[in-house]
C-alpha cells in the first residue's frame, strides 16, 4: 500500500511549490512515507491530463492512498471529479484531501458498522458539496471574465485580448497634429487611417498630442 500525491495548477504561470510542500508537511506529520508527488499545470476542467492519466492508469493500485491538498485541485468539473473518485473509490483507492478533514479519517478502523456507513456516506456528501463549488467558482470566474470581455468591446478597448492595436499612439499623435495645423480635417484623417468613429475619438480622448 503505498502513498501518492497529486498537485495541479492551472498555468505554468502558477507555482506548484505551496501544493507539494503541504502534501510533504501532511505525510512527515503524520508518519506516512510519500512515494512520489504527480502534477500538472493544465485545466482542470477535465482530467486530460498527462501526468494524473500516468498516475491513475499505471501507478495507483489497490489499497493505496491518494493525496490533494484542495478538491479543486483534482478536478473544477463537477461530474467528472465525481466519477474520478468513484473510480477510484472501486479500485480501493483511498482518496485524501488534505482542506476535507471527514477524508482524513481511516474509516475501516471503525468496528460500527453502521457507524462506518453513515461516515462514508457523509463523507460521500461533502466530497459532492466541495465538487459543487469548485464548479460553481469556476463558472462565476469565467461570467466576470465574459462581461468583463463584453464592456471592454463596449468601451473600444480591445489590446487587452491580443488584438493588435489600429494604430500605434505616436503614429496617431503625429498624423493628428495635421489637424491641429488645419491641413486634413477628422473626417477626413479618420477615413485616412481607416479607422472606426469609437476609435478615432478614443484615441483622441487620450490627449496624447
Amino acid at each position: 500500500m503505498a502513498v501518492y500525491g497529486y498537485h495541479r495548477t492551472s498555468t505554468r504561470d502558477q507555482h506548484l511549490d505551496r501544493g507539494i510542500h503541504e502534501i510533504q508537511v501532511f505525510c512527515r506529520e503524520h508518519d506516512l512515507e510519500l512515494e512520489n508527488i504527480f502534477t500538472d499545470q493544465q485545466t482542470g476542467k477535465n482530467f486530460n491530463r498527462p501526468r494524473y492519466m500516468v498516475l491513475v492508469e499505471d501507478v495507483l493500485r489497490e489499497g493505496d492512498t491518494l493525496l490533494v491538498t484542495e478538491l479543486d485541485r483534482l478536478g473544477r468539473n463537477k461530474r467528472d471529479t465525481m466519477e474520478q473518485i468513484r473510480k477510484l473509490q472501486s479500485r480501493d483507492v483511498r482518496l485524501m484531501v488534505l482542506e476535507l478533514p471527514t477524508t482524513l479519517m481511516d474509516l475501516s478502523k471503525m468496528d460500527n458498522t453502521m457507524a462506518r456507513l453513515m461516515m462514508e456516506t457523509i463523507n460521500n456528501m461533502m466530497l459532492e458539496l466541495y465538487a459543487s463549488i469548485s464548479e460553481s467558482e469556476i463558472q462565476k470566474k469565467e461570467k466576470r471574465q465574459c462581461e468583463g470581455i463584453v464592456m471592454k468591446k463596449l468601451r473600444g478597448e480591445w489590446e487587452d485580448y491580443g488584438r493588435p492595436p489600429a494604430i500605434k499612439e505616436e503614429e496617431f499623435s503625429e498624423a493628428y497634429q495635421r489637424v491641429t495645423a488645419g491641413e486634413i480635417s477628422q473626417a477626413e484623417l479618420k477615413r485616412e487611417l481607416g479607422l472606426s468613429h469609437t476609435t478615432f475619438y478614443r484615441y483622441r480622448k487620450k490627449k496624447i498630442f
